[in-house]
């Protein structure tokens, strides 16, 4: 016997080598100083930080809110809504995937100056400053996207961030570290926003012209061909100083809501200064894309191409490919889809007449046995309601319970049960037909011009009253009229509801709320505006039975949320691994 494993010993010697069976082979891991002079490898860190921003595909939430319900009862949101929302069981969670893009960065950033982009040394220079802006300024997105997610009040009263890291972790780190405060995250947000724009161009952009080089690379011999090879159209995807902007003014309206504004030194001012130098950028308020309410279903967007972005479009990423997979999970029934999203009674009811009053009051002209006719155009641009038609077949949706077709109210398994179906974000041009399917592009959006024009209403009204400009050129009266004259609102040239509302703080308040909530609706913000806002969480959504003609409101699905809930958990596992983190109150 011994004999026998002797002999197979020594052939497996002769046949793999001794070193080989008494060493492990080297293994195919690269280093990083490996990609030191392969800028490919390198910039793969960075690549790492823009895979894990969180806008990137549809963020569908709205599910979990007065806004819609989902008709599939495994759907993550449906749970959401439902009361299983915990700290082990969280669709909202950003702490795992936020914290291991800073991670990233911060390698990238460790990095960057010992990586050679160009045998050129100004143009060298020139990625290096390039890329270490973009760092600063992915890190910053990513710790507001922390902050909304998992900062929150700790059960001793104090308004909690999340750990802040500034450099790699490697085995031999300190992971047990407190969370620190909110004000002190958002300070760090903030240096890492001007330390992006000191490097960053507003906007990539070929130039044509030496005079528009910065000086300090001018003194080092870079030419237009040098500078545009860096910062010209090629990069036009990429964290630019405009965007960092706008992530700024998302991240201080956040911070001065209600839910964060303790022991804040963010203003409503401040978000209000942030958001204008957007908005003066993109021409103030006649900036307003003028087609920026039906942005997601123009045939124009398979035509965009080389970063170019539409009037409406302030960030997105590359075109998505031709498909139609977001159609055929939201499409009605009889046009082949799964009617996964089903707006409510609640957001429909939030669309006012289209004379501009809503239709609570009396002047507004309101017919409820007729409640789709003479209404807010944006509510079937976004919703379909009963008898649309719809699709590229043109097909008439009959949501009522008494129609012939499996479109009807929980007339079939992937039918509304709300009397509603999703029009938002889907083309109409798309044919699901078996026999005929065609898919279209989409554009998936980061960041639109209207938030940010809402950012700044929000702000302005709080800090300056609905007609005061804090020094800017425009108003929120100016903002909200531009919006709603682009919608189709008002009487021969007037919107005398908004002169109403003009009259004070408080109206005007709830009318920027009102629109941000439908401007935005199905795009991921209505979660996180309730809980910023301090607003009832547990609105049941509502929904509609037509039946001969008649429309009964009908209540479809509760809500619930304890009222601790207006901030998120730090998630389970976290909390039983490091005992230095304080979990939010009532978690």
């Amino acid at each position: 016997m011994n004999k026998n494993i002797l002999i197979y010993l020594a052939i497996i010697f002769v046949l793999v080598g001794c070193d080989d069976l008494i060493e492990p082979a080297i293994e195919n891991n690269r280093g990083l100083e490996e990609g030191f002079n392969e800028p490919r490898f390198a910039h793969g860190l960075l690549q790492n930080g823009y895979g894990r921003i969180p806008t990137i595909g549809n963020d569908l939430s709205d599910m979990a809110t007065d806004n819609a319900v989902s008709n599939d009862q495994d759907d993550n949101f449906y749970a959401l809504g439902t009361g299983q929302w915990a700290a082990n069981n969280n669709p909202m969670e950003q702490w795992s995937n936020s914290r291991a893009a800073i991670q990233y960065l911060n390698l990238m950033l460790e990095t960057v100056d010992s990586v050679k982009f160009s045998e050129t040394p100004v143009v060298n220079e020139m990625f290096q400053d390039r890329i270490t802006g973009e760092i600063y300024g992915l890190r910053a997105l990513f710790m507001y996207y922390l902050l909304q997610a998992h900062g929150g009040m700790s059960n001793g009263g104090e308004l909690l961030g999340v750990p802040i890291v500034l450099g790699s972790k490697n085995l031999s780190s300190e992971f047990n570290v407190p969370r620190a405060t909110f004000e002190q995250c958002m300070q760090q947000f903030y240096a890492d926003s001007e330390a992006a724009l000191a490097l960053l161009p507003d906007d990539y952009t070929n130039i044509g012209d030496e005079s528009l080089i910065p000086e300090k690379y001018v003194a080092e011999g870079a030419g237009v061909p040098d500078y545009e090879r860096v910062f010209g159209d090629d990069a036009r995807l990429l964290i630019s100083g405009r965007i960092v902007r706008a992530v700024r003014a998302q991240a201080a309206l956040m911070a001065t809501s209600p839910a964060f504004s303790a022991n804040n030194s963010t203003t409503w001012a401040a978000a209000a200064a942030y958001a204008a130098e957007v908005i003066d950028l993109n021409g103030g308020v006649a900036g307003l894309a003028a087609d920026g309410v039906t942005w997601f279903d123009d045939v124009s967007i398979s035509d965009v191409g080389g970063g170019v972005n539409p009037d409406e479009i302030l960030w997105r990423t590359s075109i998505a490919d031709v498909n139609s997979d977001l159609e055929a999970d939201n499409y009605p029934p009889t046009l082949f889809g799964n009617g996964l999203v089903n707006p409510t009674q609640n957001l429909v009811d939030a669309f006012p007449m289209d004379n501009g009053y809503p239709i609570t009051d009396p002047s507004s002209g309101f017919d409820p046995s007729d409640p789709y006719t003479g209404r807010d155009p944006r509510l079937r641009q976004f919703i379909i309601v009963n008898g649309d038609t719809f699709g590229a077949s043109g097909g008439v949706v009959n949501t009522a319970v008494d129609g012939d077709t499996n479109d009807g109210l929980n007339q079939s398994e992937n039918a509304t049960r709300t009397g509603y179906y999703l029009r938002k974000l889907l083309r109409s041009d798309v044919n699901l037909d078996p026999n005929a399917t065609n898919g279209q592009a989409h554009l998936d959006p980061h960041i639109r011009y209207t938030e940010i024009y809402l950012i700044y209403a929000e702000a302005a009204n709080e800090a300056f009253g609905p007609t005061g400009t804090g020094g800017n050129a425009y108003s929120a009266v100016d903002v909200i009229s531009a919006i709603r004259q682009r919608a189709g609102l008002g009487t021969a040239g007037t919107d005398p509801y908004l002169t109403l509302a003009q009259g004070s703080t408080e109206d005007m308040r709830e009318l920027i709320k009102n629109e941000r909530r439908l401007e935005l609706c199905f795009e991921g913000f209505r979660f996180w505006d309730l809980r910023r806002w301090e607003e009832d969480l547990t609105e049941a959504a509502l929904g509609v039975r037509i039946e001969n003609g008649n429309h009964q409101v009908i209540s479809v699905e509760n809500r619930v949320f304890d009222d601790y809930m207006i901030y998120g958990p730090v998630p389970f596992n976290e909390m039983l691994k490091y005992g230095a983190l304080e979990q939010n109150m009532g978690w």
